[in-house]
């Protein structure tokens, strides 16, 4: 079940990654509220998950989900550019989550 929560708490860290993007620096009320809200169910889900997930599993994966479902709702939402740079970092990034998911 930990792993189930630290998956959705990285998922919602992209809604409110996404939201940030939305609010126009915090100018529009009710996507600032959703942000909120979802900060707050991300952070309550990883604490959930770190009750049997180490600290330094936990934490990383949930950064790393972050990082890569808002480099991709950055590519095709907002239509942020695809170089091979960011394509190798971005696989860095996900060997990295599949690494420590493996070595706990």
């Amino acid at each position: 079940m930990a792993w189930l929560y630290l998956l959705i708490a990285g998922l919602m860290e992209v809604a409110w990654a996404t939201g940030l993007k939305l609010s126009q620096g915090f100018t529009r009320p009710g996507v600032v509220a959703f942000v909120v809200l979802s900060m707050t169910a991300s952070i309550w889900l990883l604490a959930l998950a770190m009750r049997q997930l180490p600290l330094g599993t936990a934490y990383p994966i949930w950064t790393g989900i972050g990082a890569v479902g808002a480099f991709v709702v950055g590519l095709f939402a907002f239509g942020e550019s695809l170089t091979m740079l960011r394509v190798v970092s971005l696989g860095l990034i996900i060997a990295g989550i599949a690494g420590l998911s493996l070595a706990r």
